[in-house]
């Protein structure tokens, strides 16, 4: 057993560290800590810092302490893991097919995507995303990407506390990939869509396998000339942790995003999430997290932030999707049923879940900001639809109602 030794402005405080600890501890430090001491001091069991946000990553046995400085606080680096997405269903779209053919989809219909493009396409808006890796190839993303940065190579192992794995993170809905045969859509060759004869299955792949390029292609589609800044944070089994979903956040904000999608929820109210969240608020970012898919009021986080812009889930029918989550925290709703978009290696995938609601959030409040509106808070509840009457057994709980993608930019449109 060895001791761990941190220098701070009030006092001293020591850990037991085992040669081996796997415990990650985070600390909010006090804003005149000399973080440098702390580093110095620390040895191996420091596993990461942040600077600017006076914020370290210990290992330690535990993140039970006594002290008499002033530390703001300690918490476990909390994660979870995605469970596995079976026989997930993917489309091979026919040569003759544009990148883009999906936008054309019953879901971008239903909020008027096409007319609302005419009005505003998100010009010149940085929307980073938080999710799994992208593939930066599929011709849907072509020319809607900027380069983001990998959170998942080098980052520290072995300091994650596993807590809430049945809450997942990354927001798919436990219905997976739906079948195509119920898709009308789908099925009407005659409109030159797509039927069963062209799907096949995602089997063997890891449970974010496609969540990156799913979300940035949905942003693509609503947002068609925001610049996209995928931030990979979740590996391919759908990990991650507070720390570094944390870090993911203040990058966006320091490296130029107006947006940060947050298709991801945990159970775990963290403080190091919260401080990050606003820090973007105070500078001035628009957040839009998914509501969860676990069809309870019970809240998630980041979702249940105050001032996040959250997304429920809805059908075509503007009924609230049998897996979505709902509540007070609740801002607005978007279609997150049999939503269609791209998945990596040039093909497209149809899934249903919160996390495909709120891209279609975020793209919208890029095209809000893109025609020069900077409240976003106050534009997109006006052009809301309401659809109590639809969900009498959610009154009050749907936010201000589903999203019309063309009120919001066009506000006198019919």
């Amino acid at each position: 057993m060895k001791h761990l030794k941190i220098l701070l402005s009030g006092g001293l405080l020591l850990f037991s560290v085992p040669a081996f600890a796997q415990i990650g501890c985070v600390l909010q430090l006090p804003p005149n800590a000399n973080v440098d001491a702390i580093a110095a001091n620390a040895g191996g069991a420091l596993m990461d810092v942040d600077a600017a946000a006076n914020q370290l990553l210990l290992s330690v046995p535990n993140c039970s302490f006594n002290s008499n400085s002033d530390v703001r606080w300690g918490e476990l680096n909390a994660s979870t893991t995605l469970p596995s997405n079976s026989h997930a269903r993917y489309i091979v779209a026919p040569p003759t097919a544009a990148a883009s053919w999906y936008t054309t989809q019953p879901s971008f219909g239903l909020v008027h995507l096409s007319g609302a493009l005419t009005y505003a396409t998100g010009l010149g808006v940085v929307v980073a995303d938080i999710n799994s890796r992208v593939d930066y190839s599929h011709p849907a993303l072509a020319g809607h990407l900027t380069s983001g940065y990998d959170f998942v190579v080098g980052r520290p192992s072995g300091v994650a506390v596993l807590n809430d794995s049945s809450a997942g993170y990354l927001d798919d809905s436990s219905a997976g990939y739906l079948d195509q045969a119920t898709i009308t859509f789908l099925n009407d060759s005659s409109a030159g869509y797509l039927d069963d004869s062209s799907a096949g299955y995602l089997d063997n792949r890891g449970p974010a396998y496609s969540h990156g390029t799913f979300v940035a292609a949905i942003l693509a589609a609503v947002s068609p000339r925001a610049i996209i800044m995928p931030l990979r944070c979740f590996d391919d089994k759908g990990s991650s942790n507070t720390w570094t979903i944390a870090k993911c956040i203040r990058w966006a904000v320091n490296h130029g995003a107006r947006v940060i999608n947050m298709s991801f929820g945990t159970l775990t109210n963290a403080k190091v999430v919260e401080a990050a969240i606003a820090y973007a608020q105070a500078n001035g970012v628009a957040l839009v997290a998914s509501a969860g898919n676990s069809n309870t009021s019970a809240p998630q986080w980041p979702a249940a932030y105050s001032g996040v812009i959250t997304s429920a889930a809805t059908n075509l029918l503007d009924v609230k999707a049998s897996f979505s989550n709902y509540g007070s925290y609740i801002f607005v709703d978007a279609p997150g049923v049999n939503i269609i978009s791209a998945v990596p290696g040039n093909l497209y995938g149809i899934a249903s879940g919160t996390s495909f609601s709120a891209p279609i959030i975020a793209g919208t409040v890029a095209n809000v900001l893109s025609g020069g509106v900077t409240s976003v808070t106050n534009q997109i509840p006006s052009c809301a639809v309401n659809i109590e009457a639809n969900n009498p057994a959610y009154i009050g709980q749907l936010g201000y109602g589903r999203v019309d993608v063309l009120k919001c930019v066009h506000p006198n449109s019919p």
